[in-house]
């Protein structure tokens, strides 16, 4: 287990193993399970595999969810929100657009500043200057790690009508976890920026179709990826579907009935502990 009491007495059951389930762990007690390779990591496993003259794109091959590729779902029937969506809607607009903040106060401006340094406002408020961005909080459920407990709550989403400057984008994705403690995951959403807050979600369960699509974008990012010869400078690139459709005309009032897709590119050593893959640094930005 991943960050669990077994490492940590103050740690919550961060990620608990895929296949160890209770009648595993009751087989286990009884001494009926053989586990050879329970200590190893895939860190480990790769090693090993290196050891025993395994092909090196054999390897080095992606790790493949325990579960199956449909774990990377995130299934919803209606938009997550709680009595703290619109106040942490406002908060991520108001620290996307820090600079502007500042000449025109907001009643919710000093929970931006006690939670952050007054370096830290100072480099908010040139960064929002030189890169115009708009924010919105997205309506799903996403699991992350704050602290030492494991978090179901909201997504932050940047989008900008420029160029994206990952060095900014870096730094908000810590910044803004820490001023909005429900929010525990920050994409960059690609495209034109999204003005309107997303209200509702597309309907989604596990079915064939909504599989059958996770399937088509997961092949062609590896594909993608394959291509360009970066592979092996990610050790995992996680692609996931999302009950978001976004490029709607509010004026229409058109349904929800498209996803998106998530790409996370992740790099580690141990796959305990990572960094996002910064591009223009570990990839290329293309």
């Amino acid at each position: 287990e991943s960050a669990s009491s077994l490492a940590s007495k103050n740690a919550d059951a961060i990620k608990t193993h895929h296949n160890d389930t209770n009648l595993v762990r009751e087989l286990r007690n009884k001494g009926r399970v053989v586990e050879p390779l329970k200590d190893f990591h895939k860190d480990e496993v790769r090693a090993i595999g290196r050891d025993l003259g395994l092909p090196q794109d054999l390897v080095q091959r992606h790790p493949f969810p325990g579960p199956g590729l449909a774990i990377r779902v995130i299934c919803a029937e209606e938009p997550y929100h709680c009595d703290d969506y619109n106040e942490t809607h406002t908060i991520l607009r108001l620290i996307v657009k820090f600079a502007d903040t500042l000449e025109k106060p907001h009643a919710l401006l000093q929970r931006i500043k006690n939670s952050t340094t007054e370096e830290e406002r100072t480099m908010l408020a040139s960064m929002t200057r030189q890169h115009p961005m708009m924010s919105t909080l997205l309506p799903i459920k996403s699991v992350g790690v704050q602290g030492d407990c494991r978090t179901y709550s909201y997504v932050a989403a940047i989008s900008s009508n420029e160029a994206p400057h990952w060095p900014t984008l870096f730094k908000l994705a810590k910044i803004i976890p820490r001023i909005c403690g429900c929010v525990n995951r920050v994409v960059f959403m690609f495209g034109e920026a999204i003005k309107e807050i997303v209200h509702d979600v597309t309907p989604t369960f596990l079915t064939t179709g909504v599989l059958s699509t996770l399937r088509q974008a997961d092949y062609l990012a590896h594909k993608l990826l394959q291509e360009s010869g970066y592979a092996t400078k990610l050790s995992q690139m996680p692609v996931i579907l999302v009950p978001l459709h976004f490029g709607r005309d509010p004026i229409l009032r058109q349904a929800s009935c498209q996803r998106s897709v998530v790409i996370r590119t992740f790099i580690t050593n141990d796959f305990m502990t990572g960094i996002p893959a910064m591009p223009g640094d570990q990839i290329p930005v293309e």
